[in-house]
């Protein structure tokens, strides 16, 4: 249970992991557990993604928002285990389509194995997903995740109709971000509250809380792909631009640049044109566009922290809050 007493340092990772620490030592024992396949190639190319480590945020906020409201236990570490399966899967796929060749500051699967084991390996952690949430013989959870794969699915379809889009809006841009990134968020508190027992009103509350700490999770990272360089990143700085990817950062400037400069700015992302990370960079600076992402970010964060208003305080509440402050200060 937890206590009372709130001592943790927030927005400090460190301290909010420790609390889970334990749970998460037991989450990562089943997930190993479960991996396992006779077909040796499954092995090797999901042990090489799952152990790259990462901060396993996803997990660990089922387990946060679990505890915040008096539950832990094997439950909750099953699910946990069922949304980093997820998780991973969507990784292995995402790669593959952005042709990625580097995640964590390592090559991607896709890059080591080729193209075709990493989606095939990526299915696998989906269909072993569902067996794992299958045995909790819970339908509430079937639901959840069910219709929360499904928008991932719809997400990563839609992610794929804006490529080298540059008529992509902020709504366009939200509407991927809600299906790619903060719906897994969402169910993994909502989740966690359910398992706890939590009636449907603080369930909505730790779902909200999910979404919107999704949401500035990943308006951050678009802003650090602009804002910091690949050894603190993990990845290719301006990945998102030769990808063809118009994240707000670079949408704000589109919009707000002169006809010009907004040409040349749409001629890059219909090109996926790294080479003109300079120009691009020059324009977002220009028209305030990291500024204002990260004016975006914090709203988000904001509301994550609102959402948890009127939930009983421990430290788990705290840490909670303090991922939402996380969110956007970090710098990877």
């Amino acid at each position: 249970m937890p206590s009372s007493a709130t001592t943790l340092s927030v927005p400090d990772l460190a301290n909010i992991q420790s609390l889970a620490r334990d749970d998460m030592g037991a989450v990562d024992a089943l997930i190993r557990r479960r991996l396992a396949s006779d077909v040796v190639l499954i092995n090797q190319v999901a042990e090489y993604i799952v152990g790259a480590g990462g901060k396993r945020l996803r997990p660990m906020l089922l387990l946060l928002a679990a505890g915040a409201l008096g539950h832990r236990g094997p439950q909750a570490h099953q699910l946990a285990a069922v949304i980093e399966f997820i998780h991973t899967a969507t990784l292995l796929h995402d790669d593959v389509v952005d042709e990625s060749d580097l995640r964590r500051g390592r090559k991607t699967a896709n890059a080591v194995w080729g193209n075709a084991a990493s989606v095939l390996v990526g299915d696998f952690l989906y269909s072993r997903s569902f067996q794992l949430m299958v045995e909790l013989e819970q339908l509430e959870v079937m639901k959840i995740l069910a219709d929360t794969t499904n928008r991932i699915a719809e997400g990563e379809v839609l992610q794929l109709l804006h490529v080298r889009n540059p008529d992509t809006d902020e709504p366009a841009y939200l509407r991927v971000i809600e299906r790619k990134t903060a719906v897994l968020f969402a169910a993994a508190t909502r989740l966690g509250a359910l398992l706890a027992g939590s009636d449907a009103a603080v369930q909505q509350r730790l779902h909200d809380y999910g979404m919107a700490l999704g949401y500035a999770f990943q308006i951050a990272d678009d802003v650090l792909d602009y804002a910091s360089d690949a050894q603190t990143l993990g990845k290719n700085l301006g990945d998102d631009l030769a990808e063809g990817k118009a994240t707000l950062p670079l949408i704000h400037a589109i919009a707000h640049s002169d006809e010009a400069v907004r040409a040349r700015l749409r001629a890059a992302v219909e090109h996926g044109d790294s080479d003109a990370m300079p120009e691009v960079l020059a324009a977002i600076h220009a028209t305030g566009g990291l500024d204002y992402s990260r004016r975006r970010a914090q709203d988000y964060a904001d509301a994550a922290e609102a959402a948890l208003d009127g939930l009983d305080d421990n430290d788990y509440v705290a840490a909670l809050r303090g991922l939402a402050r996380y969110a956007v200060s970090r710098d990877h």
